[in-house]
């Protein structure tokens, strides 16, 4: 296929003169219309895309689109939400207007810290209950955890980040793509979040019948959990009906199928960045060690590499065709933290791409796993009998073939994504076919990119903490997550 860019395709439009534009459709701008409408990016059997030869999954923690992007210019964010008067006791002027149900409160957002110190519930009952059959206004009747543990969240789930503490987030949608409706595929915690990035479900059976929710009972979560008392939580669909089982699913090392059975198959590298830990495994916050296939075989040896690699081997020439990315604590936005390094982290990695030979045809994907128990004011639209997919979630994302805003300034994307449209966007990539779970039924994130267009040149991001203070950080040895 013959790329154009957007200067000769303007010419086309206006002269029809130009050979291959002609009169009517012009048969380049067609071909290339029909590419991006049909996500046909790649040139299937495996061989190289066209346009994008790398993928990077940067999977950032619990925060909803409202708490980091309520403010945003043009994105569908929320200045307040309603509150049930039971959530509990807010000294703020409250008001029953705004259209909220009867015995709720108007509850306005207000700035808070990064690095707040509350970590609200936010498991698979959590969001039946903020959801509320749609309602949406049960946010505050959260328990916490942290040092708010026993507290009622009350109006402090109803918050926005201070927007100069994420600097490099909004720098970031300002030249690029902000998604504003991402949803995350199950209304569950960390652990079945990132089992849907690899494989689009945590569905158990042939029949669709059985599917994992929550997490598991311990850490590790995965083959490596030592203790066979260890299990997951479990929905079964019977008789139209949904019945769920907590702490009554099998344990956590499964045999479904993932996105890493479609790279294999067309030998397109992939590799998994999760954080170190005491062991060394690296089996402590890694979606793959609930895998058995690459728990137990050789990939875990030769695809599974350390968080802190990840922009060694970036400088180094060593960066996979797709690769996943997971925090370190210490960098991670996950309520409770006491620290502001996660922009700057994810900052570090935008930039190291962007500086090096791979920015041409790469695609970075920056995506929060749940809502972490935060106010969000766009009921999530419900596609199946699991309860469809979960709240809404930010994403950013960075590409030289990004599509442009007015003014050649940032996108928003006001498409229904959810995490199944960035497994169906890598599919169609490589030409891999589909794993057949939610990527089936998701729209890919590919009408956020334009392959017509003129490769931008790469603007670094600026950011408080440089790249140099990550190359150099020492790991915390801690788990992202516990929820």
């Amino acid at each position: 296929m013959i790329r154009i860019t957007r200067y000769a395709l303007a010419a086309c439009v206006a002269l029809a003169l130009l050979p291959g534009c002609g009169g009517g459709s012009p048969p380049l701008l067609r071909q290339a219309q029909d590419d991006i409408a049909r996500g046909n990016t790649g040139s299937g059997g495996g061989g190289s895309s066209k346009y994008i030869q790398h993928v990077v999954i940067v999977i950032q923690e619990n925060r909803s689109f409202d708490n980091l992007f309520a403010t945003y210019p043009g994105a569908d964010g929320a200045t307040g939400g309603c509150m049930k008067t039971s959530s509990g006791s807010d000294p703020r002027p409250q008001t029953t207007s705004h259209g909220c149900p009867s015995g709720d409160q108007w509850v306005a957002l207000t700035e808070e810290d990064l690095a707040e110190k509350c970590d609200w519930s936010h498991g698979r009952h959590n969001f039946l209950t903020d959801y509320d059959g749609g309602a949406m206004d049960e946010f505050g009747t959260e328990g916490g955890g942290n040092k708010c543990s026993g507290q009622k969240a009350g109006t402090k789930a109803y918050v926005y980040t201070n927007p100069s503490q994420i600097a490099p987030y909004w720098a970031i949608a300002g030249q690029y793509v902000l998604a504003d409706h991402m949803f995350q595929t199950q209304g569950s915690g960390s652990f079945t979040a990132h089992q849907d990035l690899i494989a689009g479900g945590t569905i158990l059976n042939p029949t669709k019948t059985h599917s994992v929710v929550d997490f598991p009972t311990s850490m590790p979560w995965g083959c490596d959990n030592t203790d066979t008392k260890t299990v997951t939580s479990l929905l079964i669909w019977e008789h139209k009906t949904v019945k769920g089982f907590f702490d009554g699913g099998p344990f956590p090392c499964f045999t479904y199928a993932t996105l890493r059975d479609l790279l294999d198959a067309k030998s397109v590298s992939w590799t998994y960045y999760s954080p170190p830990e005491p062991n060394g495994t690296g089996a402590l916050w890694n979606a793959f060690d609930a895998i058995k296939a690459v728990r137990d075989g050789p990939e875990w040896k030769t695809n599974i590499r350390n968080s802190t690699d990840l922009l060694s081997d970036i400088s180094g020439g060593k960066l996979a065709n797709v690769a996943w990315v997971v925090p370190d604590d210490n960098n991670s936005d996950h309520p409770a933290v006491t620290h502001d390094l996660g922009p700057s982290w994810v900052a570090s990695i935008v930039n190291a791409i962007g500086e090096s030979s791979y920015w041409d045809n790469t695609a970075i994907v920056v995506v929060w796993d749940d809502w972490g128990g935060f106010y969000d004011n766009e009921p999530p639209p419900f596609f199946d009998h699991w309860g469809g997919v979960g709240f809404r979630v930010p994403m950013l994302l960075i590409s030289p073939y990004a599509k442009e805003g007015k003014g050649h300034k940032g996108y928003i994307s006001h498409t229904k994504y959810e995490f199944g449209s960035i497994l169906k966007f890598v599919e169609n990539v490589w030409g891999l076919g589909q794993l057949g779970t939610t990527d089936t039924r998701a729209t890919s994130i590919v009408d956020s990119f334009d392959f017509t267009q003129a490769p931008r040149k790469f603007t670094p991001i600026s950011s408080t903490y440089s790249r140099a203070y990550f190359l150099h950080q020492k790991p915390s040895y801690l788990p992202v997550d516990s929820e």
